[in-house]
């Protein structure tokens, strides 16, 4: 948790401790606080709604901003064709070729070899008739080209027929796996994008402030939201270094807080190990009795509607055994 040290506050605590009778002395001054979260802006994109004004009461995961989601949609519309593809690639390799595809794929291996059966018969007859004079060598070469053609063609098709029928290779389905595995990775993270755009409470607490208006464009990492957390405050006091040995977590202390009469429970959730000012041992005994720590008390869930920053005192006149 954030704690920043509230210097102003503490020196004037420290001077109202010191200038005031015994009394007080048994008193931590500070205001009453509550976490502030920073809700900001995921994209560049323009804000279109900002359905819950200032100050009023949310819930975790209402949403308080939503920003320009046109663009992120068209890329999850995107990411889901190129999963859509890989799918269909990878059902091809895994169902092997259709029947219709090895049939005609076996009808061309039968063409291809009537054809080198009439080329080889062609071949013979002008082998006979060249030796006999009656045919040239060139009707013998080119008789010899058909044929080697025709021979080529059948192993051709004889590939082509073992390629449909031996099914597919692991290398190829094991690439197509991880084609699948990529387009749907890139699919969670264009959804995820685009959930981003809705800036929603993280938090139940109070919409303290929404610092862009509706139609602005924001930045990267712009604040578009401040959120109070918590529904009851806790008072963010300052003690005096006696008083600190007296305390222990989870101790109970009566908490004043300006313009209401009766007091409030408050519990001891939190105190700094440090002293917010020079460290104790660089300080005589009595300078280190005008050391301060940073204390957190939370208060009962009856003070939810006290609003923030109201001046508040702890009485610290307890029993140190309680």
């Amino acid at each position: 948790m954030n704690r920043p040290f509230l210097l102003s506050s503490a020196f004037l605590s420290l001077l109202c401790l010191s200038g005031c009778g015994d009394t007080n002395k048994n008193q931590a001054l500070g205001t009453l606080e509550r976490d502030r979260i920073v809700l900001k802006a995921t994209a560049s994109e323009i804000i279109t709604a900002q359905p819950i004004r200032e100050g009023t009461a949310v819930k975790k995961g209402e949403l308080l901003v939503q920003l320009d989601d046109t663009q992120a949609r068209a890329m999850v519309a995107r990411a889901e064709a190129m999963l859509a593809n890989a799918k269909a690639i990878q059902a091809k390799l895994r169902h092997g070729a259709r029947v219709e595809d090895i049939a005609a794929t076996q009808a061309q291996l039968d063409q291809a070899e009537t054809q080198l059966t009439q080329a080889e018969a062609t071949l013979q007859r002008t082998t006979i008739l060249t030796k006999q004079k009656l045919a040239g060598q060139a009707d013998f070469d080119n008789a010899r080209t058909i044929r080697d053609s025709a021979q080529a063609e059948v192993r051709r098709a004889k590939q082509n027929l073992l390629l449909l029928t031996n099914g597919t290779r692991a290398e190829d389905l094991q690439q197509a796996n991880a084609q699948v595995a990529e387009a749907e990775a890139t699919l969670t993270i264009e959804k995820y994008k685009l959930e981003q755009l809705s800036i929603t409470a993280t938090r139940d607490g109070f919409l303290d402030r929404l610092p862009k208006y509706v139609g602005e464009r924001t930045v990267l990492n712009d604040a578009v939201a401040l959120l109070l957390a918590g529904t009851a405050p806790y008072a963010r006091v300052y003690i005096l270094e006696p008083e600190r040995v007296k305390l222990h977590i989870g101790q109970t202390l009566k908490v004043h807080v300006d313009g209401y009469p009766t007091p409030f429970d408050g519990t001891l959730r939190w105190i700094s190990k440090d002293p917010a000012f020079t460290p104790y041992y660089g300080l005589n005994s009595r300078d280190r009795a005008l050391l301060m720590y940073l204390a957190e008390i939370d208060l009962p869930e009856s003070t939810k509607e006290l609003p923030s920053d109201l001046p508040t005192q702890v009485d610290l006149n307890v029993d140190s055994k309680q």
